[in-house]
């Protein structure tokens, strides 16, 4: 009888509002992907519940996990703490099941210092304008223009590290954006990739989104 095959880590980062929950979840819908949910400090949205999105626990309960060294990954974001259970990521991959992330630059990080056994496939998820992606915390924020703002100044910080990705991507179109990161992951999968993107054009978005 042939030996399971380990999963994958798939790790999907952005800055805030560029859409990589969404497409995180397009892909956890396919077989044999699952989503890592994260613990966090951060109070729960009207539309998110417990246990599914995230999990969510107070300060005390996060920082318990902290010194118990329970993380994978960990980082402070906006004043709240996320965080990875190192137990539960490594039982999914055990079973033969690829663990999707959604988490920053500093989580991702992390991860790759951490020199895991487990092939690692990182991707970072860019907006199409600063424009829309205002546009976008408005909406998910219930048009709570404090909070958009304050999500907006750590948007230079964050864009800056789509070169410690293995892959980025212009989140203009969900579906094209959801296609060429699906087939950008099964190119991953088994050796070195011969997916090829253009990373100039990257480059020249990134510097029209800072100007």
């Amino acid at each position: 009888m042939a030996e399971k095959k380990e999963g994958v880590i798939v790790i999907l980062s952005s800055p805030s509002g560029a859409g990589k929950t969404t497409l995180v979840k397009k892909i956890s819908a396919r077989k044999s992907y699952k989503i890592s949910i994260s613990h966090t400090t951060r109070k729960p949205r009207a539309n998110e519940k417990n246990g599914q999105d995230y999990f969510f626990v107070n300060s005390k309960e996060f920082r318990k996990l902290i010194r118990a060294k329970k993380f994978l990954e960990y980082a402070k974001v906006f004043k709240n703490y996320y965080g990875s259970l190192k137990e539960t990521v490594i039982n999914t991959l055990k079973k033969g099941e690829n663990i999707i992330f959604d988490i920053d630059w500093q989580g991702t990080n992390q991860i790759k210092k951490k020199k895991l056994r487990y092939k690692i496939i990182t991707i970072f998820i860019l907006p199409p304008s600063k424009k829309e992606l205002f546009k976008r915390l408005l909406k998910r924020d219930k048009k709570d223009k404090k909070i958009a703002q304050e999500r907006m100044k750590h948007f230079k910080e964050d864009v800056l590290h789509w070169k410690d990705y293995d892959f980025t991507v212009i989140n203009d179109k969900i579906e094209k954006c959801y296609s060429r990161i699906v087939n950008f992951i099964n190119s991953n999968k088994v050796g070195k990739s011969k997916f090829k993107y253009n990373r100039k054009v990257i480059q020249k978005h990134i510097n029209n989104l800072l100007d």
